[in-house]
């Protein structure tokens, strides 16, 4: 017989209404507040002796936009992206930033639920990008922060040179 651990109401967290996608075989999400669009992946321009996480820069809306690919720092595997992949572009605090995806698969409502420590296996600098974890349908979704895959963008060398 299956024992259930009764949760009480304050030990609940709000989770908001969030974009759910592939990387390599794992689910991820972030806000719907803080995605500005999900748009086929443009052609991304590679920037030398930049972070290998850093897949480019594209030309979104008229100015350069930062684009990740976050698999190798999630430890997810990467490859050869499929037709289905798109750029999240993420904006927080006027920062914005692309996030390369493999699979948009939907959106995780709003609701009220028990948030989950993301695993103690991951690396810490993934660690820092994931907020937690929550189960929907019976697969375990982690929660991105958006902030800090903001905060990736402000961590990027200058490549302007002072005259």
């Amino acid at each position: 017989m299956e024992s259930q651990v009764e949760v009480s109401d304050a030990e609940l967290e709000l989770i908001p209404e969030s974009v759910v996608m592939r990387l390599g075989v794992a689910r991820y999400a972030v806000p719907m507040l803080e995605v500005a669009e999900v748009v086929p992946i443009p052609a991304v321009t590679r920037v030398p002796g930049m972070p290998g996480w850093l897949a480019g820069v594209v030309n979104w809306r008229g100015h350069v936009l930062p684009v990740v690919d976050l698999r190798p720092v999630l430890g997810e595997v990467t490859g050869p992206l499929p037709s289905s992949s798109r750029v999240v572009v993420l904006t927080r605090d006027s920062i914005e930033i692309g996030l390369i995806v493999e699979l948009i698969t939907g959106l995780l409502p709003e609701s009220r639920g028990v948030l989950m420590a993301a695993p103690s296996t991951i690396s810490p600098q993934a660690a820092e990008l994931v907020l937690g974890v929550v189960e929907e349908g019976g697969y375990p979704i982690s929660l991105l922060d958006a902030g800090a895959i903001a905060a990736l963008r402000t961590s990027l060398p200058s490549t302007r040179r002072s005259a």
